[in-house]
């Protein structure tokens, strides 16, 4: 075989092939398998001598120690599943960090993925996540039914839901205030003069687009407003779909004075409505957004802490793991109103 040849098999074998052994590392060190085990794992017991044979062999070879069997001795696989709605949505980035954050803190790896907000997508991400042995599960669910999940629950996994409620089972929740979020940012738009207020949120069945609009409708009855059909459009958060609603509220001889956006995506996309539009309409979005600050005017909304959110689901999680809690728990924090110009502008007419 011309030399050529055989290196590249060797090549292809290194680069393909299995990883090198404690085995290896013990043969190619003059060691013996346990001297290799105890420089691995930081064990005493070796000379300094021998230790840096080891050493340069681990080096050489490439050399990585498999933590799976040493977690698995343990019960644990030292790794927790984050099934988000969407890896491209903005406000999933400081959520997803948080909890990383907080699993390194643990010594634990974070696998994530997206439902799409498909009920059956997330129900595989799961229950594959599960097949995986992950110790846990963080989950922004897209269903209404986690029933699939008990079986893992009393296996021993545990699981966090975030943002969102589960359904049908009885499990730990982190959520955002969005009911009392969305009263005071259309409350805001009242004490500013306004009465003809629409509200464009997410997809009625969705728990925080349902949670939205009772906060819109409980602030309009609060202020006395009946509210028209016309006010209120729920859909797919699509830029299409929305430009069409926000145009709709903003034609007629009554046209809206302002809006209120039900989530980030839908705010960007009104904030380009408006821009189009002749005459000065009021808006405030649920969910902070990049650069809604150097808009003019800045863009007023209620934000929601979805670091806050990732962390304390995260933090529940490992209470969980370590058998710190008994009850499953319902948490909901704050929310905050950022006044930036947009929902300060009174009605034009």
């Amino acid at each position: 075989m011309p030399e050529t040849t055989r290196r590249a098999d060797r090549h292809t074998g290194n680069r393909y092939g299995n990883r090198p052994t404690m085995k290896d590392v013990a043969a190619r060190a003059g060691v013996g398998l346990k001297t290799v085990s105890r420089v691995v794992n930081g064990e005493p017991g070796v000379t300094p001598d021998t230790e840096r044979r080891v050493q340069e062999a681990i080096d050489a070879l490439g050399f990585r120690r498999n933590d799976s069997a040493r977690v698995l001795r343990k019960g644990r696989t030292a790794s927790i599943g984050l099934v988000l709605e969407d890896l491209a949505d903005p406000f999933y980035g400081p959520l997803s960090r948080a909890v990383e954050e907080v699993a390194r803190s643990h010594g634990a790896l974070l696998i994530n993925g997206s439902s799409a907000e498909d009920p059956d997508r997330e129900r595989e991400l799961a229950l594959a996540l599960c097949a995986r042995r992950v110790d846990g599960l963080v989950v922004i669910p897209a269903g209404d039914d986690h029933r699939y999940l008990e079986p893992e629950v009393r296996a021993g996994v545990a699981t966090v839901f975030v943002d969102r409620p589960a359904g049908r089972i009885d499990a730990d929740v982190v959520l955002s205030d969005n009911f009392g979020g969305a009263r005071d940012g259309v409350a805001h738009l009242i004490a500013h003069g306004h009465r003809r207020i629409g509200f464009i949120g997410d997809m009625p069945r969705i728990h925080t687009a349902a949670e939205r609009l009772r906060g819109y409708r409980a602030a309009m009855e609060d202020a006395g407003i009946p509210v028209e059909d016309r006010w209120m459009s729920l859909g797919v958060t699509c830029p299409e779909r929305v430009r069409r609603a926000a145009q709709e509220m903003l034609a007629g001889a009554e046209p809206v004075t302002a809006v209120f956006a039900g989530n980030n995506r839908v705010t960007v996309t009104v904030v380009r409505v408006l821009a189009e539009h002749a005459r000065q309409v009021a808006l405030v979005g649920f969910d902070d957004f990049e650069l809604a600050d150097l808009l003019r005017p800045g863009v007023t909304v209620v934000a929601q802490d979805a670091s806050a959110l990732g962390r304390t689901a995260a933090e529940r999680l490992f209470r969980q793991l370590d058998g710190g809690l008994v009850a499953p728990e319902r948490i909901e924090l704050p929310t905050r109103l950022v006044t930036r110009g947009s929902g300060e502008l009174p009605p034009a007419d």
